[in-house]
């Protein structure tokens, strides 16, 4: 591997680096943060985007595997296709490596943090990684067995080829800690309880963000009661009061709730025991009905891109996008009863940032909480400096805002903390 003359070099690409892993079930993702002096917001660390790469593509048939990567002002870095072959996860970790060490050959790796789905009942913060603690994380693999195998690979990874760089968990469910007894608890047996059989809730990460965010946005939101809705291809919402998670939408695992790009959200257990009973269905069949063949997907029977459904004429396309709708709606009022009430609702993540037919449609089931929207707000592609915009109009008593959520950003903070904090 050839290494650039350092007086060719960017200097961006020199200096101290924190790696960011968020690997999925059909992709790895990887952002690159220096750390540099001042610019940072008060009392958050000195981190500064630099790039972001990521293989996509993984594990589905006809998909193409498709790696790419951008500097953080959008100029391209590098991109390459695999059209023939199938790509592992492990390869795809792999190929992200060796193009790091080829664009940052000066650099100095402090660690890499990793997000990872679920932290049981044992994690409630990021924590430094160890061969030991590895294995307790793969223990939580049936709390999440779509999730946590594949944010554990990367982990894994890094443990054999870089045994002495640091690697920080950073967890989805630990910001939801703050919740109750009373709102984690499932009416079963309490023995099941103190067995872990609770509602953790998940996009822990997406929500912490959203929480930093506003006292910045609307300082009146910080200190109240807001619904945040992270929709993307998976989907949940959060109550927060003051900052902190109070319900999520999402509980035991990361498929209950509001219906997503292919998970069912919530069913009557009555009607997994029917298909058992009657279809002769089994653990590994249901998984599949639960998390790969269901909601916009399985409603639609057209995608499980609200892009295509919103493009679509089929019949059963908009019968989708109004199941979705309808659950985001009814999942705001009972959040909302939770918080005694609704100051503000926040949309993030992939449809909640670029949809607005879906945000003017959640919006106007609203009403009766005294939202108000401003259509030609919400029309706009983006507004403010991280495209944070309020959608609601001036007269409206409950705000509504898009803030585009950065979990990569969230995970460099706690990371950065995490080996600060080391002896």
């Amino acid at each position: 591997m050839s290494k650039r003359k350092k007086e060719d070099m960017d200097p961006r690409l020199e200096g101290e680096f924190i790696a960011v892993v968020n690997a999925g079930s059909s992709s790895v993702k990887l952002s690159m943060f220096s750390l540099h002096a001042g610019g940072a917001p008060a009392g958050t660390p000195p981190l500064r985007l630099e790039l972001h790469a990521q293989v996509e593509g993984l594990g589905g048939p006809g998909t193409t595997p498709h790696f790419e990567a951008r500097h953080a002002d959008r100029s391209p870095a590098g991109t390459r296709d695999w059209p023939r072959e199938p790509i592992t996860h492990e390869r795809a970790i792999d190929h992200l490596a060796a193009f790091i060490q080829h664009e940052y050959p000066q650099i100095e790796m402090l660690g890499i943090g990793h997000r990872v789905v679920h932290g049981g009942t044992g994690f409630h913060q990021p924590v430094v990684v160890t061969p030991a603690l590895l294995e307790q994380l793969e223990a939580l693999v049936p709390l999440a067995p779509l999730h946590q195998p594949h944010n554990l690979a990367p982990i894994r990874r890094a443990l054999e080829g870089l045994p002495g760089l640091p690697q920080v968990a950073c967890f989805d469910t630990a910001f939801h800690q703050s919740q109750s007894v009373v709102a984690q608890t499932y009416a079963l047996p309490y023995e099941l309880y103190d067995a872990g059989v609770r509602r953790y809730g998940f996009h822990g990460l997406s929500y912490e963000y959203i929480a930093s965010r506003l006292p910045h946005v609307s300082p009146a939101l910080a200190d109240g009661r807001v619904v945040a809705l992270h929709l993307g291809n998976g989907v949940s919402a959060c109550a927060l009061r003051a900052g902190r998670s109070v319900a999520s939408s999402m509980g035991f695992t990361a498929v209950e709730g509001l219906p997503m790009g292919t998970r069912s959200g919530s069913v009557d257990p009555g009607v997994l025991l029917y298909l058992m009973d009657e279809r002769g269905m089994g653990t590994r069949a249901l998984e599949r009905l639960l998390y790969q063949q269901s909601g916009l997907l399985g409603l639609s029977g057209v995608s499980s891109d609200m892009r295509t459904l919103l493009a679509s004429e089929a019949p059963k396309a908009q019968l989708a996008i109004d199941v979705f709708v309808h659950r985001i709606a009814r999942e705001i009022g009972a959040l909302a009863a939770d918080l005694g009430g609704l100051d503000g609702l926040v949309f993030t993540a992939g449809i909640g940032e670029h949809a607005p037919l879906i945000r003017q449609r959640v919006m106007e089931r609203c009403a009766w909480l005294g939202l108000v929207p401003d259509d030609a707000a919400n029309r706009l592609a983006s507004s403010g400096p991280q495209g944070e915009r309020r959608i609601s109009a001036s007269s409206s008593r409950c705000e509504a805002w898009v803030i585009p959520t950065d979990e990569e950003l969230m995970m460099a903070r706690h990371t950065y903390r995490a080996l600060a904090g080391r002896d």
